[in-house]
């Protein structure tokens, strides 16, 4: 088929990929414009940007899609269906019935669960045990559109944002694959999402990895691995920033109360913890109490230092059982 690709990010690069790879024409790509990043502020190109200009593939980088001198580009164009990965604008009713075969989404969930910004990052903090690819035929609302074919994916016990994000990265190529080829032998038959089960996974945003230690260590540890590499999980100590990359919720029979979890730990404070309280920082462990559970830090990073496990850590840094980790209330 005659392709032109819309996506912006790493995600989307394996799908470009594997249609280029599995014979079908890309007549061009569509990506957002390129940005300033990195201390130097140097401008880059998106990563379907540098992939496409290494195949020799036309690159269009419009500020708004919607603006009428470029939908005539696509126009003249005359893709027989528009793919699109991520690419971060909102397609109008004219684009998206401008190919014969409309346009086709790639989205990061098995919808209608999770449509919006963040499937990926969500699917782990709210504790799904599955999540995947849909390709969807696009109408105008927001990951509303029609529901063609999905891959499941399972979510691993340990599972970052960023382990998931390049599964799911690599799914989106055979499926899109199999979903035109569906499409072109007339063979697939489009299922509407309906309401059911339908989450909307809101955009990142760094406040969210500001810990609430009032929470269960549960929903803690989730938040760590789903916000981990970006924005990432974060508390305050003495006034300094520490990320927190990796933690392990402590055995039940250990975290069925503050206190007996101290007991457990090994220490003995005279009053019974707080939320964000350490409760033992030594070479063997680092932990701090949650409003249901005791938290083990794995591996954490005091701003200005390199990421670093909790034995090191400690090593270096002067916190102590007893010393209280500052959190805000919840915003999940």
């Amino acid at each position: 088929m005659r392709i032109v690709f819309m996506g912006t990010p790493d995600f989307a690069v394996p799908a470009l990929a594997a249609l280029a790879e599995g014979g079908h024409t890309i007549a061009a790509v569509v990506t957002q414009p390129d940005k300033q990043k990195g201390r130097g502020k140097a401008v880059q190109m998106t990563p379907v940007k540098a992939w496409a200009v290494e195949h020799g593939i036309p690159v269009y980088q419009p500020v708004k899609v919607r603006e009428p001198e470029f939908v005539q580009i696509l126009r003249e164009l005359a893709p027989q269906v528009i793919v699109v990965a991520a690419f971060g604008q909102i397609l109008t009713k004219e684009i998206l019935e401008l190919p014969p075969f409309g346009c086709v989404n790639i989205h990061a969930s098995l919808l209608p669960k999770y449509r919006g910004a963040a499937p990926i990052q969500w699917a782990i903090i709210c504790g799904e045990t599955e999540t995947g690819i849909t390709t969807m035929q696009m109408n105008e609302g927001l990951d509303t559109g029609d529901m063609l074919e999905r891959a499941v994916i399972p979510i691993a016990p340990d599972e970052t944002g960023g382990s998931l994000h390049d599964k799911l990265s690599q799914a989106g190529g055979p499926l899109i694959l199999s979903t035109l080829k569906k499409l072109e032998e007339g063979s697939i038959r489009p299922i509407p999402q309906g309401e059911s089960g339908t989450c909307y996974a809101r955009m990142l945003t760094k406040s969210l990895g500001d810990i609430d230690w009032t929470i269960p260590a549960e929903e803690i540890e989730r938040l760590i691995r789903g916000l981990n590499p970006w924005p990432s999980a974060y508390t305050s100590w003495n006034g300094r920033t520490i990320k927190i990359w990796s933690a392990e919720v402590l055995p039940e029979q250990a975290a069925d109360a503050p206190a007996g979890a101290v007991s457990a730990l090994g220490a003995a404070p005279e009053a019974e913890p707080c939320p964000g309280q350490i409760v033992r920082a030594d070479k063997a462990c680092l932990a701090v109490c949650t409003g249901k559970g005791i938290l083990q830090i794995k591996e954490l990073q005091l701003e200005g230092k390199k990421r670093m496990d909790a034995a090191a850590f400690l090593r270096g840094c002067p916190i102590k059982a007893g010393d209280v980790w500052e959190h805000r209330q919840s915003g999940l």
